[in-house]
């Protein structure tokens, strides 16, 4: 998310001149030439001084006077930061085409440390677009792939007892991991999917009463398929609320799918991203870093309450039953925040707010029967609510 100029009106008087003592004996002054439009200023005496005129002051030896120091500069983001996560994008589009708002969705949400739901048909790359991501971050990844019989042990971790030493020991699963790959969470039963909420909220995973705490940065990636429900498990609203964006990955364009064509016809192996030239351009530190000055992008009050009232209109929405929480007002400032740093500002604008609303938004809502029977989505509720609240000027 210019200030006018604020001029004197026309017929403003001018401030009067100060009449000052005339000496009794003044000789004759030649007159000055004075362009019409300047003002008359009245003559004082060198020697005498007037009330409204300071007396100096002497200036001891030594002492130098200083200038008023000039006005702060705005705070910049940090254009080597920046150009770090551009090159992140640059190496994730060389195994990927075609998805780079996917790309910059998930880059939002390691800076904002926050987890993302992929959506979209088999075949767009959604696993590829996760280790191409570790890859070029030089994270560690891990992939789970969720079926019906998966247990909670299995992803999170379990006790494992050694005859040698006749004690138990913990053995971590694969949730101890930087970026962790979800694949078709919706696959599994509520019972495996509830293992991780804890690790996505507390970044920690309890096993026998003790805490474990997770490596950081610590993201959760989990894809979903639109199509074939039977034998799904519709992840709960309780678990959707914990992503911060829900991404919906499109298909190709035709252009784009010439692209992937050409590469594997040239030998582009996705197993091998090394052999595709896919090499490490920024690191956990320099996220680290980048996060800090996330957080330190300002948020005008008016700002502010946009986004709430965004987030306000949707409870009132009558094609909705459930509008979005106050965990999703936060998460909408967070997103904002984000995006307004990736585009080189320190402030958020309304714009930053609209921008993030569909995917911050979208999976926090829960449509009414009748309105999913009428073909409404939850994009049409948004974009009602969007149009809807009166923008901050």
């Amino acid at each position: 998310m210019t200030h006018p100029d604020e001029n004197l009106p026309a017929g403003t008087p001018r401030d009067r001149p100060v009449e000052t003592a005339e000496p009794t004996e003044r000789p004759a002054e030649r007159p000055t030439e004075r362009s019409p439009e300047a003002p008359a200023e009245p003559v004082a005496d060198p020697t005498e001084r007037t009330a409204e005129q300071p007396t100096e002051q002497p200036t001891e030896p030594g002492v130098q006077e200083t200038a008023a120091a000039p006005a702060p500069e705005p705070p910049q983001p940090s254009l080597e930061l920046r150009r770090a996560l551009a090159g992140v994008r640059t190496e994730v589009g060389r195994g990927v085409v075609g998805q780079d708002s996917a790309v910059t969705s998930l880059l939002i949400a390691l800076l904002c440390s926050g987890h993302v739901l992929l959506e979209g048909v088999p075949g767009v790359a959604k696993t590829l677009l996760v280790r191409t991501l570790a890859a070029a971050l030089d994270l560690d990844s891990k992939r789970v792939q969720f079926t019906p019989d998966l247990m909670p042990g299995d992803v999170t971790g379990s006790l494992v007892y050694d005859a040698r030493t006749a004690e138990f020991s913990f053995r971590e699963g694969p949730v101890f991991t930087n970026l962790l790959l979800a694949d078709e969470i919706n696959r599994t039963p509520p019972k495996t999917q509830a293992s991780l909420l804890e690790a996505m909220e507390e970044r920690q995973v309890s096993v026998d009463g003790e805490p474990r705490h997770l490596p950081e940065p610590f993201v959760v990636i989990a894809t979903q398929n639109p199509v074939e429900h039977e034998g799904t498990y519709p992840l709960p609203e309780a678990q959707l609320d914990r992503f911060l964006l829900k991404v919906l990955l499109p298909l190709p364009e035709r252009d784009s799918e010439i692209e992937v064509l050409a590469r594997h016809a040239a030998g582009f192996d996705p197993r091998d991203l090394a052999a595709a030239g896919v090499r490490a351009v920024a690191g956990p530190e320099t996220l680290a870093a980048a996060r800090a000055e996330v957080r330190r992008v300002e948020v005008a009050p008016e700002v502010l309450g946009y986004a709430v009232d965004i987030c306000r209109a949707t409870r009132q929405s009558p094609s909705l039953q459930l509008g979005v929480s106050p965990r999703g007002a936060t998460a909408l400032l967070a997103t904002s925040r984000a995006w307004a740093w990736l585009s080189g500002r320190m402030y958020v604008t309304p714009d930053d707010v609209k921008a993030l609303a569909f995917p911050t938004l979208r999976h926090r809502v829960q449509l009414r029967p009748e309105a999913e029977l009428e073909g409404v989505t939850a994009e049409t509720v948004l974009g009602t609510v969007l149009a809807a609240v009166p923008v901050p000027r």
